[in-house]
């Protein structure tokens, strides 16, 4: 071969070398963020599901130099935003933040999904927020569990809670201590938090099951009465509110919101999202905006978030079968 052609051969090989090492995850991860990041949000705006992962979605923006936004795919209990994930490209530009729901609840619940919420690649959590009862002070007079109880029971049936929608964690709740209380309530879901609230302070229900994120506005100005945390202790910035576990022995449910990335995202590119999340939950800005929200800040590593979801979809397994719980 002559020299030339000897030189123009290895030169593309080169060429060729430097391309693959260019497509290698590794090197992804090193260059990423380089456009749009979309956060996907399988709620509507307004509720805590929506509200903490543009907190955070703002401090990326600023960290990376990149915009990233926050997009509402919104029903199927979370199925529709959470499949648009699934089958997004595993490139770290389309995440999915969500709450327990279509990460590890829906694949116990619904007989049919068009993706397998087993193989989101888990990124970390966000923060955790209890969920509390909450009532319409004009249609439930009630001002404890026990009395809560007597009256539900007084009235099967005819007491209409609102939730995020089947599935949720607010259904779930509310399913746990119909449950445990030996009451029949009335399930009237809506898509997310925010149109259930609505409903809830207008008086078009009577009750709610919900996080405490958003709903305390709605206490603090006298438009819903809070009965209960339902978390195992009682809150910190709220020590005169008593657990429903007071009343009724080992209830809890806390709501968590987590991101997740596409099935098959390359672990470089996770675990520089998991960092720069990280980084942003000890920031005292965003922990005094989680507070805000009564929210904790959780993070991680991917390995421990992993290890959450597989716990959490055991014990909501667990609720969804004990409390024999369907979509109809």
């Amino acid at each position: 071969m002559p020299c030339s052609a000897r030189y123009f051969a290895g030169t593309i090989a080169a060429l060729a070398l430097a391309v693959s090492a260019a497509l290698t995850p590794g090197a992804r991860a090193q260059d990423y963020p380089a456009r749009v990041v979309r956060i996907i949000v399988p709620y509507p705006p307004g509720g805590t599901a929506d509200v903490m992962p543009r907190i955070v979605a703002d401090w990326l923006s600023r960290k990376w130099g990149q915009s990233v936004i926050i997009e509402n795919r919104t029903g199927a209990g979370g199925n529709i935003g959470a499949e648009v994930v699934a089958k997004a490209d595993p490139d770290g530009y389309t995440l999915l933040s969500a709450p327990p729901g279509p990460l590890v609840v829906n694949q116990n619940l619904y007989p049919h999904l068009d993706f397998d919420p087993l193989q989101f690649v888990p990124i970390v959590v966000l923060a955790r927020v209890p969920n509390a009862l909450v009532v319409n002070p004009s249609k439930i007079k009630a001002a404890s569990v026990k009395d809560f109880i007597s009256y539900a029971k007084a009235n099967p049936g005819k007491v209409t809670d609102a939730t995020q929608g089947n599935g949720t964690t607010s259904h779930l709740t509310s399913e746990l201590f119909q449950m445990m209380a030996r009451v029949k309530l009335q399930n009237v879901p809506y898509r997310g938090s925010a149109p259930a609230l609505n409903d809830l302070v207008a008086g078009n229900v009577d009750c709610m099951f919900d996080n405490l994120g958003v709903s305390m506005q709605f206490v603090k100005a006298g438009k819903l009465k809070l009965i209960a945390v339902a978390s195992p202790d009682r809150v910190s910035s709220l020590p005169d509110a008593p657990t429903i576990a007071e009343t009724l022995p080992g209830f809890a449910s806390v709501t968590w919101f987590a991101l997740a990335a596409p099935p098959k995202t390359p672990a470089a590119i996770v675990d520089k999202i998991n960092a720069a999340v990280n980084e942003a939950l000890h920031d005292p800005t965003i922990i005094k905006r989680f507070a805000d929200l009564t929210a904790e800040p959780a993070g991680g590593t991917p390995q421990e978030t992993a290890a959450y979801f597989k716990d959490e979809a055991q014990r909501w397994k667990n609720v969804i079968v004990s409390a024999h719980v369907t979509l109809d």
